[in-house]
Order: C-alpha cells, then sequence, then structure tokens
C-alpha cells in the first residue's frame, strides 16, 4: 500500500478535527475519534500532533497569521487610511477561515491559559490601537474596541449569509459607528482587492427587497453592498 505523503495527512488530520470539534466541542473530542475518523491509529496521529492542544494551535494559526500580516501591512498606511485597512481586512481574515474562529467563539477556555490565547490579545489590542488612531481619547478608544468586536460576531451567528452580503453589511454598521448614519452614503467601501463586481445571488435577492419595501434608495443600496448604482439598476430592471 502506498504511503500518504506527510502534508497530506496533516491535512486530512486538520480537516477531520475541526469537522469533530464542530460537531462535539473541543473538550469532548479525543485523539483516538479523530484517528478513528480517518481510519488511522492514534499513534499516526501523534506523529504528527503529539498533544491535541497542538492540533487546536494548527487550525488557528491561518487566521491568527493572517491577523498579523494585515496589521504589519497597515503599520506602512496613514491612521486614516490604516483604520479602514484593518477594518476591512480583518472582516476578510475572519469571513476567510469562519469554522475555526466559531470553534474559538464558542469555547475560548480551550486556549485562555496558553500563549495562542495571549498572542490573540497581543493581536486584538494592536487593532484596537490603530483603529483608534494616534490621538484618540477615551471614547475614541471605546469605539475602536467596539468596531473590532462588531468584524467578528455577525461571522460566527450568520452562518447562513453569503460572505458578500454579510461583508457589506457589517462595513455598513463600521462606518455608521463612526461617521452616523448621515455619513455612510458617501463613505467610501473598502473592497477586497480582486473581488469582483458582479452581484451574488444572495445580493440580487437582498437589492430588490430593499428595493421593494422602499426602505433604501438605489445609491444606499449600492453602497451596502459593495457594487456600483449601475450594478444594482442592471439587477432591478432584470
Amino acid at each position: 500500500m502506498d504511503a500518504q505523503p506527510t502534508d497530506d495527512t496533516r491535512t486530512r488530520i486538520l480537516r477531520a478535527a475541526l469537522d469533530l470539534f464542530a460537531e462535539h466541542g473541543y473538550q469532548r473530542t479525543s485523539l483516538r475519534q479523530i484517528a478513528d475518523r480517518l481510519r488511522l491509529t492514534k499513534a499516526a496521529i501523534l506523529y504528527h500532533f503529539p498533544t491535541k492542544q497542538h492540533l487546536l494551535e494548527d487550525l488557528v494559526e491561518p487566521m491568527l497569521a493572517g491577523l498579523e500580516g494585515l496589521l504589519a501591512d497597515a503599520g506602512q498606511l496613514p491612521p486614516d487610511r490604516a483604520r479602514w485597512a484593518v477594518l476591512a481586512g480583518w472582516v476578510d481574515v475572519l469571513l476567510t477561515h469562519r469554522r475555526p474562529l466559531g470553534m474559538l467563539f464558542h469555547d475560548l477556555r480551550m486556549i485562555s491559559r496558553g500563549p495562542t490565547y495571549q498572542r490573540l490579545i497581543r493581536i486584538a489590542l494592536h487593532a484596537n490601537e490603530v483603529v483608534a488612531g494616534p490621538d484618540a481619547d477615551r471614547r475614541g478608544q471605546v469605539r475602536a474596541s467596539q468596531a473590532i468586536a462588531m468584524c467578528s460576531d455577525p461571522v460566527v451567528f450568520f452562518q447562513d449569509v453569503s460572505d458578500e452580503v454579510l461583508r457589506a453589511d457589517i462595513l455598513d454598521g463600521i462606518r455608521r459607528l463612526f461617521d452616523g448614519p448621515a455619513a455612510v452614503e458617501s463613505a467610501p467601501t473598502p473592497r477586497r482587492a480582486g473581488r469582483p463586481r458582479a452581484m451574488s445571488g444572495d445580493q440580487i435577492a437582498a437589492a430588490r427587497r430593499m428595493h421593494a419595501a422602499g426602505s433604501h434608495s438605489v445609491e444606499q443600496i449600492a453602497t451596502r453592498l459593495g457594487v456600483s448604482r449601475a450594478t444594482v439598476y442592471r439587477h432591478l430592471d432584470g
């Protein structure tokens, strides 16, 4: 029988562990269960991950590394641009890693005494500083902390909403926090690099609902969904 490549085995173990953690919780999932799911021996799991904590750390590493990279890039920008780069990028990173984020959110105790927790706290504090800006007073610091929290909670609680629609809703709420409702229509909408301008099926349905209800202008719909007015008009006419 051909041996599995090491990297492929690690990937399979991580994927199975994440599935089982989601189904049963971190504390109630054993290494034996992970091995049984993959038809491997427990020794094979231990070869790659000496403890369950090592599994957890590898599962959250891409998300933490993404947030750290985001903050490093933002450090090269002027304060106002850095704020919105961090907020939009923070949402993007968390949407990319929805499942590990949900796992952490529902059982933060599993990392509460380890270096992963301390690293997460350092990342969050750094993000708060960048979003607040160098001359922020107490209220500005509180608002920055609120904005970072607004980036994460909806990603966990609105699992049935598509990335594109949820991203637009989160950023709309954050702009309102900083600028108030009157400034939302003219505020720039941060976009993912390379993100297509076409609307997803969920966005089209959301746009048509808002338009039919008369609660939003076309410009407001475009701002909320992060697309042009022409794109909205095209789908409203379809």
